[in-house]
């Protein structure tokens, strides 16, 4: 099993996938968990733990990620993901070459196009994405192609990862997915998958933790359409899930079970793990900590 570190530009097979040493295993949170004011604390023990990157999650702009990298030395952060409807490109490539002027190396700009059910202006998804990258591309300080990376699910989204980014960071998926993506996108892109999880083993509080945190996915088409076209049926999307769906995507149990499912992301394809720990109040000190002495060499 890969440890949290390979050389940078490299995957963990050896093969160039991007420009910033991402680590093969990292840590997706928000702020939302327990306050940007502890942001330095958590990214602290992240780095401490031997982790490699933090995605930042819930849609943050290019500034918010600076605590995280003024508090360590080597951790690098990632948006997960900059929602494109949020941002525009000349104010997120000047903000992404002021952050990347600081910290050279740290940086990984990850890019989204969100959900229609959360924006009134969501429209041709692949149009939108193409013209926030043309914007990108269009500054005088275009952030670098190997230093990006899209939130694609989709074929087609997945085409202009590679055309255009690093690769994917795919975010509520089974292995299946990570498959698909590393068949898609072939050998020198990056595949970064985000697993959701739950560090328990009482089976039925475990369970209860999953189906909260997936309730509001299976209520978003971008990812119930992903799902169908890996091969779960309606049936199984409704009503909550079923076991097999809420399972596959995220695994609970002890740190070594998720462990299991981790490798198998690997074994998959995956470039990059980054786990999000569900269930723990505050910082998942004890879910992080577990996860790490599981994974990490």
């Amino acid at each position: 099993m890969p440890g949290a570190g390979f050389a940078p530009g490299t995957s963990a097979s050896g093969h160039s996938v991007v420009g910033v040493n991402l680590g093969t295993i990292g840590i997706w949170t928000s702020y939302r968990p327990f306050g940007v004011e502890r942001a330095d604390e958590a990214a602290k023990l992240i780095e401490h733990l031997g982790y490699g990157t933090w995605w930042v999650g819930s849609s943050p702009h290019v500034p918010e990620i600076r605590p995280v990298l003024e508090a360590t030395s080597t951790l690098v952060a990632a948006t997960g993901i900059l929602n494109v409807w949020n941002n525009e490109p000349g104010d997120t490539a000047a903000a992404d070459a002021a952050l990347r002027a600081d910290f050279p190396g740290r940086f990984m700009l990850g890019i989204g196009i969100g959900h229609p059910e959360a924006t009134s202006d969501y429209r041709r998804p692949l149009t939108a994405m193409r013209a926030f990258l043309d914007g990108l591309d269009a500054s005088p300080t275009p952030p670098p192609v190997e230093e990006r990376c899209l939130a694609a699910l989709g074929p087609k989204m997945l085409d202009l990862a590679g055309e255009r980014t690093a690769g994917s960071h795919p975010y509520f998926v089974p292995v299946e997915h990570t498959r698909f993506a590393r068949e898609r996108l072939g050998l020198g892109k990056l595949v970064a998958t985000e697993v959701a999880c739950v560090v328990d083993t009482d089976p039925t509080r475990a369970k209860a933790v999953a189906r909260d945190y997936a309730r509001l996915y299976l209520g978003l088409r971008n990812y119930t359409k992903n799902l169908l076209d890996l091969g779960f049926t309606e049936d199984e999307i409704a009503n909550g899930g079923s076991d097999r769906l809420i399972d596959a995507v995220i695994p609970q149990g002890s740190a070594d079970q998720i462990a299991e499912v981790v490798r198998a992301h690997f074994d998959a394809g995956a470039d990059h793990v980054c786990l999000q720990a569900l269930g723990e109040e505050g910082i998942p000190r004890e879910s992080w900590t577990a996860l790490a002495q599981a994974l990490i060499d």
